[in-house]
């Protein structure tokens, strides 16, 4: 009779190990949940992570500028006073003029903003350090460029298809049903696929947004429950009979 091996088989040192992973990747993932809600929150004018906020987020805001739309959303939280804001609002829609800029925007971007939105920063972030820079950001919001979403694209893929094999890795070492084993394992990769593949979709169909949420949210919970089911079947369950299929 073949044997595979399971938890039962595995040494007290092995489990130390395999649990510390799962436990940095845990809280490693919640950690990415709160910059994605910080990311994200608020662009659409209400406290709080929505569908909406994504939709702005990949399809814009084509009444908005780039600018006015980071101001409502993810970068009003970086200025001081709500009259700072008010300020550049009022400087874009006045028509943008550079004498203006340079006694009243200026200042308070490089007080607030140029320290992550500079070439010298190397966050990738758009500069906001010179009139013509910022006067780039003054056009209608359109989202997510396409440079930016490749960049995050190849990120998100790399890093997260290596977490997920080791997370599945040691995830297949429990004991089930063969075949819920199986969709367990591969639905966080078909979830970040479609998650990504969304991304790109939204900029042209904003209803796409609901998909984006909903393939997150299906890989966190896929990946949640792999990472609590073998810390449980590591720790506390006990085998009733011995497996004898992968």
């Amino acid at each position: 009779m073949p044997h595979y091996r399971r938890f039962s088989d595995a040494s007290v040192s092995e489990k130390i190990l395999d649990t510390m992973f799962l436990v940095t990747i845990g809280l490693g993932y919640l950690f990415a949940l709160g910059h994605t809600f910080y990311s994200h929150e608020g662009r659409d004018g209400q406290s709080g992570l929505s569908v909406e906020d994504v939709k702005i987020a990949y399809y814009g805001e084509h009444q908005q500028t780039r600018l006015g739309a980071a101001l409502n959303g993810s970068m009003a939280g970086n200025l001081e006073t709500p009259e700072q804001k008010q300020i550049i609002v009022d400087w874009i829609e006045n028509g943008t003029d550079a004498t203006e800029f340079d006694q009243k925007v200026a200042p308070i971007l490089n007080d607030n903003c140029i320290g992550c939105h500079s070439v010298e920063a190397e966050m990738g972030l758009p500069p906001l350090t010179s009139y013509n820079e910022v006067m780039q950001l003054t056009h209608a919001d359109t989202g997510a460029s396409i440079q930016s979403l490749v960049r995050v694209s190849h990120i998100h893929l790399f890093g997260i298809a290596f977490i997920l094999f080791f997370v599945g890795r040691i995830f297949i070492l429990c004991e089930m049903p063969v075949m819920m084993k199986r969709i367990t394992v591969a639905i966080p990769f078909i979830a970040i696929l479609i998650d990504i593949l969304s991304w790109y979709i939204t900029k042209s169909i904003p209803g796409f947004a609901y998909v984006v949420v909903i393939s997150g949210g299906l890989m966190g919970l896929s990946l949640a429950i792999q990472i609590l089911v073998s810390m449980y079947q590591m720790w506390i369950y006990k085998p009733l009979v011995e497996p004898i299929e992968m």
